[in-house]
């Protein structure tokens, strides 16, 4: 029979503990504990503003709501100062890792995208670099062209000057060996001399 009443008295006492849920004091408050839900009980402690506490219930009649703060005490606190929301003392320190962690993104993200301009200004001055060389290379190749067609009508103009020199050359040649043959075709009779004829009447 004992067992069995502690075995109830436990449960009793243990019962508020699995329905609390966490809540937490409002910020910039400092508040007492009271042992019953109205000002009029007895005061058995105080909580600070943003500290954690564990709800267990609240008396819409009072408005008070009964928490167990993280010293263990449970008492009464006014229900307009129990908040679902976590206090600045406990957002702050995770809004300014929150905002470290962005920064850190935006600034791997800054060295990401200067380090492809960066690559892509190099790739395009190499780019660049490269087709001024061509533009060079091709205005060469250009100006020994253009040297090469010079010197290929020169030749040619040489080459038909030299033609028209040696038809000329033969042109003289052909009439001087005429022309001297028909000088001498008119000289060699003088040249030669006439036998004289017998007269057929003329004695030996």
């Amino acid at each position: 029979m004992n067992k069995l009443i502690c075995v109830v008295l436990v449960s009793m006492l243990t019962a508020p503990l699995a329905f609390a849920q966490d809540r937490y004091i409002a910020d910039k408050l400092f508040t007492y504990i009271h042992s019953g839900p109205s000002n009029q009980y007895r005061i058995i402690g105080s909580v600070d503003a943003g500290q954690k506490v564990q709800y267990l219930k609240a008396d819409k009649d009072t408005g008070y709501t009964e928490i167990i703060d993280e010293k263990g005490r449970t008492g009464w606190v006014e229900s307009r100062f129990v908040t679902t929301q976590e206090s600045m003392a406990v957002r702050l320190p995770k809004l300014e890792k929150e905002l470290a962690d962005v920064k850190t993104q935006l600034a791997s993200a800054k060295s990401n995208s200067d380090n492809e301009k960066a690559g892509l200004i190099e790739s395009l001055d190499s780019r660049n670099q490269q087709i001024s060389e061509l533009e060079q290379n091709y205005s060469e190749i250009s100006k020994k062209l253009t040297t090469s067609q010079s010197e290929i009508r020169n030749l040619r103009a040489r080459i038909d000057t030299q033609k028209e020199d040696l038809l000329m050359k033969y042109f003289m040649y052909g009439g001087g060996v005429a022309g001297g043959g028909l000088i001498f075709g008119l000289l060699l009779p003088h040249l030669i001399p006439r036998r004289k004829k017998k007269h057929p009447g003329w004695a030996n």
